[in-house]
């Protein structure tokens, strides 16, 4: 992770990724996720998305994790919530903040994802990945997989990815096409394509893009469950 870059982005408000509605896919697919009410819902680089409102709404608890102190902050005053502030037991750089919303907890850690363990974020039983693999360089990804994989404890998760031509357009959110999704999740999840669709990127020039949401469970296999 690159702290001084999405600081810089926070501090001057180029924020795009960020989205004043839900998520229309999380609307439309979280059902997949086939959760009971009071399951815990992890959402890496959360930012400030209302998408975790929403999911308190519905009788979810939710667990995001936030490089950007700023943003945490912002979310919790936008949603009018006061909460407590916890410093983590063996890492004083690390915090969490911790309030509810429609009888839900949320806890948003302020944190480099890779800083955290399971131990760290307790129980989890689904991923909400919409702007967390597509904000991070190619190099990085497998072993965001691999980390989200081990602090979800296999969960089941709801991912979105983008794909364009990369080549027409600097990062993030990057493209990360089908072939690259089963790089870092083939070998533990079974991959189910729910959709995509094509739209289009706010750039220079209007630039082609096709939205997929991909639903991944656990693989059968307990030899891959290591």
């Amino acid at each position: 992770m690159n702290p001084e870059f999405w600081q810089s982005r926070w501090g001057e408000g180029r924020i795009g990724f960020h989205k004043s509605e839900v998520n229309p896919l999380l609307l439309k697919y979280f059902t997949a996720l086939q959760l009971k009410k009071g399951s815990r819902v992890l959402v890496p680089l959360s930012g400030k998305s209302i998408d975790m409102a929403w999911l308190a709404q519905q009788g979810y608890e939710v667990v995001g994790i936030e490089l950007v102190e700023s943003a945490v902050q912002a979310f919790f005053a936008e949603q009018n919530i006061s909460p407590t502030i916890h410093q983590h037991a063996d890492n004083p750089a690390v915090k969490y903040y911790q309030g509810q919303l429609a009888e839900q907890t949320i806890t948003l850690w302020v944190s480099d994802i890779f800083a955290l363990t399971a131990e760290d974020i307790g129980n989890v039983d689904a991923v909400y990945d919409r702007a967390a693999l597509i904000a991070l360089l190619e190099d990085m990804r497998l072993r965001y997989s691999e980390q989200i994989r081990k602090m979800s404890g296999h969960a089941p998760q709801l991912l979105i990815t983008l794909n364009y031509d990369q080549s027409k357009k600097d990062g993030p959110p990057f493209s990360v096409n089908s072939d690259q999704v089963q790089q870092y999740y083939g070998n533990h999840y079974q991959i189910t394509e729910l959709e995509n669709e094509a739209s289009t990127l706010n750039t220079n020039a209007a630039l082609s893009v096709t939205e997929h949401v991909w639903l991944l469970n656990a693989a059968n296999d307990s030899s891959e469950l290591s």
